[in-house]
């Protein structure tokens, strides 16, 4: 299995900032991490295999099977989403024989949310176990023979979050 950096984003500090309060500020992300992570953990959420990031729709989330919902208000440290339509949840339970977790509603950096708290709960799940990300959106294709809800991999993407 490979192993990834664990890039955490946060402000940029420049060679003249406190070094010490940029290592606060690391400890007390990782601490942040650590307390969502027991939280899920005393809920039961132990993942080994994929997680699943659904957009609006939820679809799939009504095929796991023995679902414990959590809503993301309830996580200490999880942001809730704000945009219309987004369930705001965590999903957690079989299937298949696997157990996974889905997250129903995500939230985003044009709701004011900083980098490190958008970026928090991927952080968590990889705490709680995954390997693997499977990630879904409503993304527009210019292919003509494109339907509603075709499946395609997206290899790349135009960064419009501004440059810190």
């Amino acid at each position: 299995m490979r192993s990834a950096f664990f890039y955490i984003p946060v402000e940029i500090y420049f060679l003249n900032e406190d070094k010490d309060e940029f290592d606060n500020l690391i400890i007390n992300y990782v601490r942040k991490i650590i307390e969502t992570t027991e939280f899920l953990k005393s809920k039961g959420l132990l993942i080994l295999m994929p997680v699943l990031s659904l957009n609006r729709t939820g679809e799939l989330s009504c095929k796991i099977m023995k679902p414990i919902e959590i809503d993301y208000r309830d996580i200490p440290n999880f942001p809730v989403s704000t945009v219309e339509g987004h369930a705001g949840k965590l999903i957690y339970g079989e299937f298949g024989r696997k157990k996974i977790v889905a997250m129903r509603g995500r939230f985003h950096y044009y709701e004011g949310y900083g980098r490190e708290q958008v970026a928090l709960p991927v952080r968590v799940l990889k705490y709680l176990g995954i390997r693997c990300l499977f990630l879904s959106n409503a993304a527009g294709g210019v292919n003509p023979s494109f339907q509603i809800g075709d499946i395609m991999i997206i290899t790349d993407h135009i960064n419009l979050l501004p440059i810190l």
